[in-house]
């Protein structure tokens, strides 16, 4: 067979079949007396096999060796195929969320796409400082697309720079909650806080059911991050879990503020009040526990605080007794 008819069947080109000649993987089997090159069919079966493992990536050196060496074992070069396939996958995936970050602020021109680039790789840079430069000009300048704001302040570590990502979220709108959301169900501890951080600094309605939501996530750090802003906000469902921050001594200070705050809605100042009694009343709770709970009640107005204080006041722990006569002393002076 000659080597057009060879390249229409095997759809190899003439021009690659020389090249296979010349490095030694296809000899033809003569030529004819007109100086053609005749290919056998044992050589067109060589061919196909050749097209096979260049399919799977081999270099045509790989392919000599694999076809003519038989001590060539396959293992360690298809170890190395893989992994030069991943790599090559990865790269493209990362390319592939760079150009739909870029597609989706919606660039006016190629300015904007050159601004866009700059920022999504100042988001990425090692210094500290152009990282939060960047998050601070993602509003002001051409915007950041939301996902890049999000992957960006779930991974980081700086204070500051988490702070700035935080502001720039809160101020971009979009589906920047829900993509955060997902942060909350990572295996990593430091995630899942800074995305809970993160939903907090978001004042919308979207934000605020998911920091209820996260008001019974496995994680105490969430849960406690969830229950202060939403004090903030004035949902009342975040009460049982300021107590028991209270109790736990976890940012019981701030727990305590949060309360107050949320007492300063009358119809909810004596439920707060009822719940650190029967909190104070459990046998469970230790004296120190018990003395935080007393101090809790001190910025609780109306009726049901003052009484609970009250009795409090002869409580047989003496520090509690001492902290509610105390603090019934200062409720009567303002008075």
């Amino acid at each position: 067979m000659l080597i057009g008819d060879v390249a229409r069947r095997s759809g190899v080109s003439a021009r690659m079949l020389r090249h296979y000649e010349s490095l030694g993987l296809v000899r033809p089997t003569g030529r004819t007396g007109s100086g053609y090159r005749e290919y056998s069919g044992e050589n067109i079966r060589r061919i196909f096999h050749i097209e096979s493992l260049r399919s799977l990536g081999l270099s045509l050196r790989d392919v000599g060796r694999a076809l003519d060496d038989p001590g060539f074992a396959p293992a360690e070069l298809v170890d190395d195929l893989i992994r030069q396939a991943r790599d090559r996958i990865a790269a493209e995936t990362e390319l592939l969320t760079r150009l739909r970050r870029i597609g989706a602020a919606e660039p006016a021109g190629w300015e904007d796409v050159l601004q866009i680039v700059a920022l999504l790789q100042a988001l990425g840079s090692k210094s500290a400082g152009a990282r939060q430069r960047a998050a601070l000009s993602a509003i002001e300048e051409v915007p950041v697309p939301v996902e890049a704001l999000v992957e960006a302040v779930l991974s980081e570590s700086d204070p500051n720079v988490a702070g700035a990502l935080r502001w720039a979220l809160a101020r971009a709108g979009g589906d920047g909650p829900a993509l955060l959301a997902k942060g909350l169900g990572s295996p990593a501890a430091e995630v899942r806080k800074r995305a809970v951080r993160s939903i907090a600094e978001i004042p919308n309605g979207e934000a605020t059911a998911l920091l209820q939501d996260a008001l019974t996530n496995p994680d105490v750090v969430v849960r406690g991050y969830a229950a202060l802003a939403l004090g903030a906000r004035g949902a009342a469902d975040a009460v049982p879990t300021l107590i028991d921050m209270i109790v736990e001594e976890r940012n019981d200070a701030d727990a305590a503020d949060a309360l107050s705050t949320l007492a300063s809605d009358r119809a909810l100042a004596d439920q707060i009040a009822t719940g650190l009694v029967d909190c104070l009343a459990r046998s469970t709770i230790g004296s120190s526990a018990r003395r935080r709970l007393t101090q809790a009640l001190a910025d609780i107005p109306g009726d049901a605080a003052s009484r609970a204080l009250a009795d409090l006041s002869h409580d047989e722990d003496r520090a509690v007794a001492l902290t509610a006569a105390y603090i019934l002393k200062l409720r009567a002076a303002r008075q």
